[in-house]
């Protein structure tokens, strides 16, 4: 989990945490959190399984919200 940890505090030496924390909070984010299973996604963190996040991150993409909150990120990113 250190990895999440430096991410965040990555984004804060960038001022982008708000701006996640708002897309998180948005309509589409708060629709595809409630599609994810967070316990499968810590299981899948904690043991190393990247074929299962991938599955995991491959069925939220392929959902409108999921697709519309992944752009919204991705432009954020590069501002």
């Amino acid at each position: 989990m250190r990895g999440f940890e430096n991410i965040g505090r990555e984004l804060e030496r960038q001022g982008k945490a708000d701006g996640i924390k708002r897309l998180a909070e948005s309509e589409d984010g708060m629709k595809v959190s409630r599609m994810i299973d967070a316990a499968a996604i810590e299981n899948a963190a904690k043991t190393g399984d990247s074929a299962a996040l991938r599955s995991i991150l491959g069925s939220v993409l392929s959902t409108e919200e999921g697709k519309r909150l992944a752009e919204s990120v991705k432009r954020f990113m590069k501002d």
